[in-house]
């Protein structure tokens, strides 16, 4: 999506929002809230430069925000229920047997100490320090496109035992402080109970050196391609070995070189290997260390925990650690072309209100992508789909 969409693209847009539209009016008890959503939804797929209230309150055709206001701060609606039929609106649009969970989080750069979870913290968006609210999502990838299904704010230890300055910012009584990784286990868990096809799930090292968290997906039967550091311990055979000691153990000859997927310049290649680890059932599901390894210099290496089917083919694992930038793009298209962070809400649920509404236009680009001719001309060795 670049540049003013064309007719033909603002029908099609037009089509599939009604279709969410309906996917979604149930879960809003008045007529006016279910229209003014949809036309949230249409506004945040319009071409203002800004995503803001007053700009969606013009493509609304309303002379002031406070109706967007009232949609996202007090309005008689679920936004996780609304959630619920994005995830079922992305598993018939984009579903897939071989689909991959992806979980990252992203950062939104906030003034003030008062939007709900704002804190002095890392964010890869600024790649520093700042004071940012964080958010976890979990994102959906398959041979159709990929798509943003969940979100949960990251509410900071400060914040979770500060009952008064939550309440404030209308922080549920029940909502305490909870890792990023848990949030990703619950989202991902809530994923598979509400029947979205995936076999596999991907995440950077945050969530891959967690024990707990590859031990929940295994327990849930999906395997994973999940990114650790060089120091990531694991027993291989009876011994325990550090993934940067494996690596100094694989053969010259066992490297194979492969695309990850396509990028901006063309395939991604990298030369690949894989050490099968003690496994947690014999028979049942293996686990590997997936190494991979710069071309142009062998010094650029990455690890990945892995766990999976029995004689799960190497490329599969690398198709799998392929698809985790799919996400990115999501990020880079919510944020520049769905308002994902363009909201000007504090509390916890006009966040949650504003960031469901935003992952809804993000899935009907997904949908309507889904439908354009696949590009000709793929070259021979890369991996059939790259998310």
């Amino acid at each position: 999506m670049s540049g003013r969409p064309t007719a033909k693209q603002v029908v099609r847009w037009a089509r599939e929002v009604e279709v969410v539209g309906g996917r979604i009016g149930r879960h809003f008890a008045r007529t006016e809230p279910r229209r003014r959503a949809v036309g949230y939804i249409r506004g945040l797929l319009g071409d203002a430069e800004r995503k803001n209230g007053w700009q969606l309150a013009e493509a609304l055709g309303e002379a002031t925000p406070d109706g967007v206001q009232h949609l996202l701060a007090r309005a008689d609606w679920d936004a996780d229920a609304v959630r619920d039929e994005l995830i079922g609106y992305v598993g018939e649009r984009l579903g897939d047997p071989g689909g991959v969970l992806v979980v990252d989080e992203t950062g939104f750069l906030k003034k003030g100490v008062k939007s709900c979870g704002v804190a002095r913290q890392y964010t890869g968006t600024a790649g520093r320090v700042e004071n940012a609210q964080v958010g976890v999502f979990l994102a959906y990838a398959g041979p159709k496109g990929h798509a943003l299904v969940d979100r949960a704010p990251y509410l900071p230890k400060e914040w979770a035992g500060d009952r008064g300055r939550c309440d404030a910012a209308g922080v549920p009584e029940g909502v305490g402080f909870a890792t990023k990784i848990a949030l990703a286990k619950r989202m991902v868990e809530h994923a598979r109970d509400r029947g979205l096809p995936a076999r596999w799930v991907s995440a950077d090292s945050v969530y891959g050196s967690d024990y707990a968290f590859r031990a929940a997906l295994e327990a849930w039967g999906l395997g994973y391609v999940l990114g650790v550091r060089a120091d990531f311990s694991a027993w291989v055979g009876l011994r325990q070995a550090r993934a940067k000691a494996l690596l100094a153990e694989v053969p010259a000859g066992s490297w194979r070189r492969l695309s990850c997927g396509a990028g901006s310049k063309g395939p991604r290649w990298y030369d690949w290997a894989a050490t099968r680890l003690n496994g947690p059932e014999p028979g049942k599901a293996w686990r590997w260390l997936l190494i991979r390894r710069g071309v142009a210099d062998p010094t650029e290496v990455a690890y990945f925990a892995c766990g999976g089917p029995p004689r799960t083919a190497l490329g599969e694992l690398v198709r799998v650690a392929g698809v985790r930038w799919a996400v990115e793009e999501c990020f880079a298209l919510a944020k520049g072309d769905c308002g994902l962070d363009g909201y000007e809400v504090r509390s916890w649920r006009g966040w949650h209100r504003h960031a469901t509404l935003s992952l809804l236009a993000l899935a009907v680009v997904a949908a309507i992508r889904s439908r354009l001719p696949k590009p000709a001309g793929r070259k021979k060795g890369a991996t059939r789909w790259s998310g």
